[in-house]
Formats: C-alpha cells, structure tokens, sequence
C-alpha cells in the first residue's frame, strides 16, 4: 500500500480551504465568509468575488469577527471566520467559549497557518497549542487535514455538519496525495496502509511524513501500519483500537505541543482500553522561532528521521 502513495504536486492546505468555501458557497446561499483583514492569505477572495453579498472584512478585530459569526448562527446562517490559527484560538477564546461554544453556534472557525510552518512570522504567530484548546470546548468539532484535496473536502463537510466546528491549515506548499474526489467523514480515521510491528497515528502535515518513515522503515524491515487522524475530535477509537490491537505499540505525529494534542488524545484513549508502549513525535514544550518551515520542522524533532527514531524507540519498548 505504501507504494501506491505518491505525489505529483505541491499545492498549499490554505488553498484547499479556499477552493472549499467557494464550492460549498456554490451549494448553499447560508454560508457566510468573515475575515480579519486577512482575504489574500486565508484564499478567500474567489469568495469574495462570487458572492460580495456574502462577505465580511471586519478588519483587525478578530474578537468582534467571533460575535458577528455568532450572531449570524443565531439568524440561521453558516459563518465561516478566516484568520491566521493564532488569532482563531489564542487572541479570542473568551468569544468562541462564551458565544460560540457554549450555546452550541453552527459557526465554522477556520485557521490558517497553524504550526512551525508558518515559518519566518516566528513564535508569536506559530501557535502549537490550539489543539488543545478547542478539543476541550465541549461540543466543538476539530479537524486537521493533510493536504490540499483534504482540506478543500473537509471545508465543505463541515459546512454541512450542524454545530460549532475548527478547521485548522497550513501556509506552505505541500504534497498532494489523497483522491481529489475523496468523501471526507468527520471522525473518521483513513487507513493509508497495513502494517504489523507499529501503528503511526498522524495528523496534518506530518501524515505525509509518516508515509516517508514508513517507507523508509519498511525497507529496513519494519512494517507499520500509517492511520490518517484527519480528526481530533470527534477520535475515532474504534479504529486506534483495531490498529494498536494487531501492533502493540504506537507513535504519534503531529505539528503542536506534545502536551494536549492528538497524541495526548490517543494516550487517555490506550490507558482506559488497551495500554501499550507509546512514543510522541510533536513539539517538547517550546515555542517556535523564525526560519523556513523545513528547516523548524527538522530543529524541533518533527522530521522523517524523527518519526524513524520513535518508531526504533518503541519497538525496543514493545
């Protein structure tokens, strides 16, 4: 299966998003676009173009941006707001807990340029703990797609998913490789391919990674089995479970802080139901910093070599 993975072009998640918005915006006169002048790097002017009625440049105000959407949920719209990841979380979350949340608002909260890949904006705009954040709100959906196809499938699901939802992306180009034409089931995790010594869990950019690791490993004789966890919340348990069952051991990937992530999720989920020896690939507690975005992927442990050493890690565990 590993073999079959393979990618013909590079084409940035945040461009899937706003492919996305512009489709689902073709299907439903609801749906309604926000930004906090950020059109140009959230791709959201086709949007913009098709639908002028529709779109909202609030400008520099992203807290007032969350109590417009809500506000426009209560009038049975579907707002989606369109921000960089560290203005959608970190800079409101007093309006997404309070007016969002908390009454249940069908508010699409969609976040561009998530992570140590936004690169040379540096630490105060690469928020590594957003997961974490919006998994604890109750109700709140969160997604976090790996290439542009998915990206663009994810927007339009959770356009049609009733309830509050956060979408997160990435600014640089990357490889496409799952089916344009994919259906995208929320809480669903995607099987890539087989494997028998090791379950990697992967989520976002690294999903690609973990398929490089996993060729690489498996030309030194390791077979692992790669699982696509596009959803952090709803977890899909039932297929963690079947996977770690077969492998006994896990490494999870991902670009945020180890604390509160996908791998903090799997962690509560193998401790209730099926202990096992666990590895993390994901950031230890630091901040970002400026630089190129392969060049932080590689300083902060979050590389193909990096995913290689954990999966060599645990099985020593296992």
């Amino acid at each position: 299966m590993l073999d079959n993975i393979n990618f013909t072009e590079k084409k940035a998640t945040r461009d899937g998003f706003g492919d996305g918005l512009l489709e689902l915006g073709k299907q439903d006169d609801s749906v309604i676009a926000l930004t906090a002048d950020l059109l140009g790097s959230l791709k959201m002017g086709d949007f913009k173009d098709a639908f002028p009625d529709r779109f909202i440049q609030v400008g520099i105000a992203e807290a007032n941006m969350m109590g417009i959407a809500a506000g426009l949920a209560t009038a049975g719209k579907i707002p989606f707001t369109g921000t960089f990841a560290n203005f959608s979380t970190g800079r409101v979350y007093d309006q997404i807990r309070q007016s969002i949340a908390y009454s249940d608002k069908n508010v699409k909260i969609c976040a561009s340029h998530a992570g140590l890949t936004l690169g040379e904006d540096g630490a105060t705009h690469q928020i590594l703990e957003d997961i974490g954040m919006m998994k604890m709100l109750p109700g709140m959906v969160v997604i976090n797609p790996c290439d542009y196809n998915q990206t663009k499938a994810a927007t339009i699901a959770i356009g049609k998913h009733h309830g509050p939802a956060y979408l997160r992306f990435g600014r640089p180009k990357w490889p496409i490789f799952t089916p344009a034409d994919q259906k995208f089931e929320i809480g669903k995790a995607l099987l890539l391919a087989e494997g028998t010594d090791v379950s990697i869990f992967a989520t976002g950019h690294l999903v690609w990674t973990a398929v490089e690791a996993a060729k690489a490993l498996a030309a030194q004789g390791v077979s692992c089995e790669v699982i696509n966890i596009h959803t952090i919340k709803p977890l899909d348990e039932e297929a963690i479970l079947a996977s770690v069952s077969k492998t006994k051991c896990v490494v999870s990937a991902e670009e945020h802080q180890r604390n509160g992530g996908l791998g903090d999720s799997i962690a509560q989920l193998l401790a209730r139901k099926m202990p096992c020896p666990m590895e993390y690939v994901a950031v230890n507690d630091q901040f970002g910093e400026s630089g190129t975005s392969m060049e932080l992927l590689e300083k902060y442990g979050l590389g193909k070599n990096d995913v290689i050493a954990a999966v060599n890690k645990v099985l020593k565990r296992k």
